[in-house]
């Protein structure tokens, strides 16, 4: 071996270590017989990988002298010897000198990464520099090797993991192709176990992986954990807490497949100058995945024969389509379409004829194609990618003379090798006007005839056979025939009806009940109107039926609604007008005061302003045969005749127990047994006082209503708030009374919640306001309760009712 091909061979990467580990292949150091035939194994397996990376680095060598054969003019030998002094000189080792010969002559995508990391990190002759020239190396040995195995994705796979990616880390890498269908295919692998591989050599479309992702948005997908990702894919049992990246594979526009890397730990944050070298792997890897031919960039825009046989069959469908092939720029990169071929049913949205088109760029005709979202965007993802796209009734915007002009069409673009076929149907008006009108006539049950009376023709659209009940081959049924289709109680609006479209020429409708074959009687509507020739003689009639058995339905209902509705309100106006004179009949609104022994007694009783409200308050004074005086006021819960005539039982029960003698306390619980089980669901609140002139002392008890208030010498407080239950609620309950001793000109105030209730504030509230109000109020009792009534603060439009005690 020669000295250069030693000093070659040296420089030549070596397989990573990771590698062999994820290559499921652990060397047996025992000496049983299996344990010595694993380990040979093993040490051929790294022997033929280091063969394989020797002769990468061979390769790259060579592409170097023949550069400099090409520059120098020498021969063969000559350029050997020249690379080797040039490595004396310069330091560098023969792989790194051929990078870097390799990347002047190029000026490829990979020499321009080199470019790049040492401008951003560093200057020529410093460490960065030196990371710089790996990289170099990385990247042409990678792709010698790729270059060699061109024809096989596999070796492409492994000779990347060896060459490139190893030395960052990874343990796996998998070349995906994309599949026209959307599906993806696993075209190469290494590193991978080969089970695993065999489960994912296909990926049906619409199933999201990372590779799917890279796919997808045609960007670089970088998974800092594969499992946090949420994302299955190849590997993902093996290294389920390792990183990813997959970078879509693609030239000229086209994306061809996607590279996804493996790493086993979590992936940090990569620097820009690692993801720009997986992306020209990316693209390395996809110049071996491009099955078209080779085409020079000088006439990149050559009709091709698969071109030619898209051409073919664009003429022979029925729709207009365009035939589209990428124009690209001197670097490889897609810049716009050409149209290369327009159907000869082509229509354009503006109106133009085929040859304004026809040889055009496709953003030199549509400019506004650009958009975002907007068609040419559809097409360069078609021919990204090669799923095919389809759409309804999408805006396609030309502008002629400056002036946008918009046309709706139903697209569909699809790629077909190096070209794509852009369908487009564009929306016919006058179509969409009658699809828009069949539609109108079914939703609203409608059917068109026409009658020629000069040739006794009569035509029925689809719908009106449907009214009718009848089969689509059945005759029509002229106009003069419908009676005898008809109910007969029908036939004298439907003699009006004819006369008035034949004799008087006139149009006209008609509502009547058709009797169909089937047994079924539908309510239709006729309308007709009589067409005249140029001698004003009638020609036909056209018109229409209309199905209204639903609106017949409805209307009937809703006037047995109605009908209901009105009896109801009149039951519930007499309820109301019996409960109102009930109430008035036992309390007047405007009683006269009353005069009892050692006090004068004042009523106020305001009803609600809303007759249906009609409530249950009560009040009574009563001089009992003792002498005795007793006062109270009570409340009955609800409205209307229920609430009224709970209130008669009750004022009446409480006023035939007085005469017992009884005191406050025993008098509520009596009429607690007379509501919770004489009178039906009632409850009630109540006070009641009993007042005796010798001593002007009063007893009194409460169930479960607001206590009086005592107004003396201009200070006014409510009795003290004793306990007690509301009427109705438990069967047997005790009730506590307690005295208060009255003096002369004391204004005792007892009162239901209809004077002080408010919605926005509580009881304790409301009762305070009037405490403080009733100690401003001074004059006579009847105008000390008007004024009363008038400052009241109640907003529940209830019934209120106030008596006013004044001691002599």
């Amino acid at each position: 071996m020669s000295q250069d091909t030693q000093r070659h061979d040296d420089a030549c990467p070596r397989p990573a270590p990771a590698a062999d580990r994820a290559a499921g292949v652990v060397p047996h150091q025992g000496a049983t017989p299996l344990g010595r035939l694993v380990a040979t194994v093993e040490r051929l397996r790294r022997e033929v990988l280091e063969a394989q990376a020797a002769a990468d680095g061979r390769a790259l060598v060579e592409l170097a002298k023949g550069i400099l054969i090409g520059q120098l003019k020498c021969t063969p030998a000559a350029a050997a010897r020249q690379l080797d002094v040039l490595c004396r000189e310069s330091g560098m080792s023969p792989l790194e000198l051929a990078a870097d010969i390799v990347n002047q002559a190029a000026r490829d995508h990979v020499s321009e990464i080199a470019a790049e990391f040492v401008e951003r990190t560093g200057t020529a002759g410093d460490p960065d520099e030196q990371h710089a020239a790996t990289l170099s190396v990385r990247l042409r040995t990678a792709e010698s090797g790729m270059l060699a195995a061109a024809a096989d994705t596999q070796a492409v796979a492994e000779s990347l993991l060896t060459n490139a990616l190893g030395p960052l880390g990874a343990v796996a890498v998998a070349v995906w192709t994309a599949v026209p269908d959307g599906s993806l295919a696993l075209a190469g692998h290494a590193g991978f176990p080969q089970g695993e591989a065999a489960r994912w050599r296909h990926v049906p479309p619409g199933v999201s992986t990372v590779a799917r992702l890279a796919l997808r948005d045609r960007r670089l997908v970088t998974l800092a954990r594969l499992e946090r990702g949420g994302l299955p894919s190849i590997g993902h049992l093996q290294w389920p807490d390792g990183g990813r990246m997959a970078v879509p594979a693609g030239t000229g526009g086209r994306i061809h497949g996607v590279l996804e890397i493996c790493w086993p730990q979590p992936l940090a944050p990569q620097r820009p100058q690692v993801e720009r070298q997986v992306e020209a792997l990316a693209e390395l890897c996809a110049h071996t995945m491009d099955a078209s031919p080779p085409r020079d960039l000088t006439t990149a825009e050559a009709v091709l024969p698969d071109v030619t046989e898209l051409i073919d069959l664009a003429e022979g469908l029925r729709d207009p389509a365009v035939v589209l092939t990428p124009v690209l720029d001197s670097e490889g990169r897609l810049v716009d379409f050409r149209i290369r071929h327009v159907g000869s049913r082509f229509a354009d949205p503006a109106g133009r004829p085929r040859g304004a088109v026809n040889g055009a760029l496709l953003l030199e005709a549509y400019p506004m194609a650009a958009g975002e979202s907007g068609l040419f965007e559809v097409i360069e993802r078609v021919h990204a990618t090669g799923e095919a796209f389809r759409a309804e009734r999408m805006s396609l915007t030309a502008l002629v003379d400056q002036i946008p002009l918009t046309a709706v069409a139903d697209i569909s673009v699809s790629r077909h090798g190096a070209a794509v076929l852009l369908i487009w149907r564009i929306e016919d008006e006058q179509a969409r006007l009658a699809d828009l009108l069949q539609h109108a006539q079914r939703l609203g049950r409608i059917g068109g005839f026409e009658e020629n009376l000069a040739t006794g023709e009569t035509t029925w659209n689809a719908q009106l056979y449907a009214l009718h009940g009848l089969p689509a081959t059945a005759p029509p049924v002229r106009l003069r025939e419908l009676p005898g289709y008809a109910h007969p109680d029908d036939s004298a609006a439907l003699d009006r009806f004819l006369r008035a479209v034949f004799s008087l020429r006139r149009p006209a409708s008609v509502n009547l009940r058709l009797r169909r074959p089937d047994g079924i009687t539908r309510h239709i509507r006729v309308v007709a109107e009589p067409v005249l020739d140029s001698d004003q003689r009638l020609h036909a009639v056209r018109g229409a039926y209309q199905d209204i058995s639903a609106q017949h339905w409805t209307e009937v209902a809703l006037a047995a609604t109605r009908d209901q509705l009105a009896h109801t309100e009149a039951e519930s106006a007499e309820r109301n007008r019996l409960a109102l004179q009930l109430q008035h009949a036992i309390m007047p609104p405007t009683p006269s005061a009353v005069d009892a022994p050692g006090l004068r007694v004042a009523v106020r009783y305001r009803p609600a302003e809303t007759e249906s409200l009609v409530g249950g308050d009560w009040y009574d004074t009563v001089v009992l045969p003792s002498g005795l005086i007793m006062l109270s006021v009570g409340d009955v819960a609800g409205h209307g005749i229920e609430a009224a005539t709970g209130m008669v039982v009750l004022r009446n029960a409480l006023r035939g127990l007085a005469v017992t003698g009884a005191g406050p306390a025993q008098l509520l619980s009596w009429l607690n047994t007379v509501t919770h089980h004489l009178a039906k669901h009632v409850t009630a609140t109540a006070v009641c006082g009993i007042f005796d002139p010798s001593t002007r002392v009063m007893r009194w008890a409460r169930a479960g209503h607001l206590p009086p208030v005592l107004v003396r010498g201009g200070e006014a407080d409510a009795f003290p708030l004793i306990e007690g239950l509301l009427l109705g609620a438990l069967p047997d309950v005790t009730y506590i009374e307690r005295e208060v001793q009255l003096e002369p000109d004391d204004t005792l105030l007892m009162f239901t919640d209809g004077l002080v209730e408010r919605r926005d504030s509580s009881v304790q509230e409301s009762l305070g306001h009037l405490v403080r109000t009733a100690a401003t109020v001074a004059g006579d009792l009847d105008g000390q309760l008007d004024r009363l009534l008038a400052k009241s603060r109640s907003d529940t439009d209830d019934d209120t009712c106030l008596i006013g005690i004044r001691v002599a």
